[in-house]
């Protein structure tokens, strides 16, 4: 392995920030200082692990090789988790896969909320037979496993790979966004969107956090970005955060935030996909941990129907009170767009492919969402088909 590499901070992609720990290089997708405003484990679960992120340059080598400490997660009582992927990409197109075994192990107890973390070795991961050519080179790191950078070394030169020129495309979104029941992180539907239409996707979708959040909107507000989309929904039901009057303006500030960053840029307001819990049912949303010894996991509505006239937030109702703001808004701000989520997974798809936890959907419909939001949303002529730079 040659020692003609740069620091691996060279090369990474799609993250907002990379901290240097005594143990290697931690890419974030939220700054540290919203971080600190949050001060929620949840949040800082979610953006610790790097969907989207990933490693990359150009090279002539045959091997690269990629140290790295995963932290895997354990509740108790069920079966272990599927060790993260790493998706390798030569010249665009998906060539291997790897999972790192080992590293750092989190224990979670959910009876009891008690959390134990145990430190583990770094481990090695070689993709080998790259070919002796030139050749643009991807490591997509694991959309939903927390991924500490370590080293990178190849038997040719790396160089970072030169501007490409193409889109920036940040998108924000909850868990389904973020790529929960993907297969593989260039699996999840924004990373096969962003493949498709050919935009550099900069993922903030985080798992149970996409809850209109200022700390996320002036994140979006600092980012260069060319296309922008939020997508806006099921967390809040799921949380039961806030009630109709709170959601309106939380809505509103959330637009207005991004738009002091981005005035003109092409803005996309993605309303929920079909989830029939929560259609007319409102939150919380519960576990139902009866199933976890099997390795079923499943989640149910606990909230009251008849509530929802006292102001709790169904999907119905947050698909309806978006499509009135974002027509509002849209008369004096011609880019700013709306996408019913239905349309990227409605009743026909559930039919098809029911959502396996009744929350998420599995790994063939992130494939399908992601196709359908690069044809209606990416595509010349789409409300993020006009491609200038706000």
């Amino acid at each position: 392995m040659t020692p003609e590499t740069p620091e691996i901070t060279a090369f990474v992609r799609g993250a907002v920030e990379v901290e240097r720990t005594p143990r290697g290089l931690r890419p974030h997708r939220l700054p540290a200082p919203a971080l600190a405003q949050a001060a929620d484990p949840q949040l800082t679960g979610a953006e610790e692990q790097p969907s989207g992120v990933r490693l990359a340059f150009r090279t002539a080598a045959t091997a690269v090789e990629l140290d790295v400490v995963p932290t895997k997660r354990e509740y108790v009582g069920a079966p272990p988790r599927p060790d993260g992927v790493f998706d390798l990409v030569v010249d665009g197109s998906l060539v291997d896969r790897a999972t790192a075994a080992g590293g750092d192990v989190v224990t979670i107890d959910m009876t009891t909320g008690a959390v134990e973390h145990r430190e583990g070795e770094p481990v090695t991961l070689r993709f080998a037979d790259l070919g002796s050519q030139p050749k643009d080179v991807e490591i997509w790191l694991p959309h939903d496993e927390a991924t500490l950078l370590v080293d990178l070394r190849a038997d040719a030169p790396l160089e970072a790979a030169a501007t490409s020129g193409r889109p920036v495309w940040v998108h924000h979104g909850s868990s389904i966004s973020h790529g929960s029941n993907a297969a593989h992180p260039t699996g999840t539907w924004p990373a096969v969107a962003a493949r498709l239409a050919g935009v550099e996707l900069v993922n903030l979708g985080f798992g149970g956090s996409a809850l209109l959040d200022q700390l996320v909107a002036r994140t979006i507000r600092d980012l260069p970005a060319d296309l922008v989309s939020v997508k806006i929904g099921i967390n809040l039901v799921n949380t039961d955060v806030m009630r109709l009057r709170a959601f309106r303006t939380a809505v509103h500030g959330f637009l207005d935030t991004v738009r002091d960053g981005h005035p003109a840029t092409p803005l996309l307001v993605v309303s929920p996909i079909l989830c029939p819990i929560h259609e007319q049912v409102p939150g919380p949303t519960a576990m139902d941990a009866s199933g976890l010894a099997d390795g079923v996991l499943r989640f149910t509505a606990t909230g009251d129907p008849a509530d929802v006239a006292a102001g709790k937030l169904t999907l119905e109702v947050i698909r309806a009170e978006l499509a009135r703001i974002v027509a509002e808004r849209s008369a004096t701000d011609p880019h700013l767009h709306l996408l019913d989520g239905r349309e990227l997974y409605g009743e026909q798809d559930h039919a098809e492919l029911p959502l396996p936890d009744d929350l998420h959907p599995d790994a063939a419909s992130h494939e399908r969402m992601g196709e359908r939001f690069a044809r209606l949303a990416l595509s010349p002529g789409g409300p993020l088909g006009d491609l200038r730079r706000g």
